[in-house]
């Protein structure tokens, strides 16, 4: 496999509840480096920009509005097949079907508010990286 990065979004209720430092031991202990990351308020407007693939769905506007409703920590995880694997310790999107130990499993609110957006392929998270930080923030 081969070394990837991806990224990852602490959401509201994961930084709400000071969650950051458990998350990020978990992307660690699992062989994820975190080669950049900032804590931040997402506006309306850029919250509507960086999901607006959604936008015609039912969940866009409670989205955007639960993405604003307080600050996220953005970052970028890089290892071995990055996305995958991050996806793997996120957990299902519903906590409910979350496997033990993933991070959704342990700390999700609830499907909207389960702590962590993830990347969901290389060509996503190349954009999703370039939205949030440029080159030069990017320490590998």
């Amino acid at each position: 496999m081969a070394t990837e990065r991806t990224l990852s979004i602490l959401k509201p209720d994961a930084t709400r509840r000071n969650l950051t430092g458990k998350i990020n031991a978990k992307f660690e202990e699992a062989g994820l480096r975190i080669i950049a990351q900032k804590r931040l308020q997402l506006s309306v407007a850029q919250a509507e920009a960086f999901y607006g693939v959604h936008r015609e769905r039912g969940f866009f506007r409670d989205l955007v509005t639960f993405m604003v409703s307080g600050p996220v920590v953005a970052q970028v995880l890089e290892g071995e097949g990055a996305v995958a694997r991050n996806r793997e310790i996120m957990g299902a999107t519903n906590p409910a079907n979350a496997a033990p130990g993933t991070i959704r499993q342990e700390f999700a609110e609830s499907i909207e508010a389960n702590s962590v957006h993830g990347s969901d392929s290389a060509e996503n998270a190349a954009t999703e990286i370039a939205f949030f930080f440029s080159g030069i923030e990017i320490v590998g």
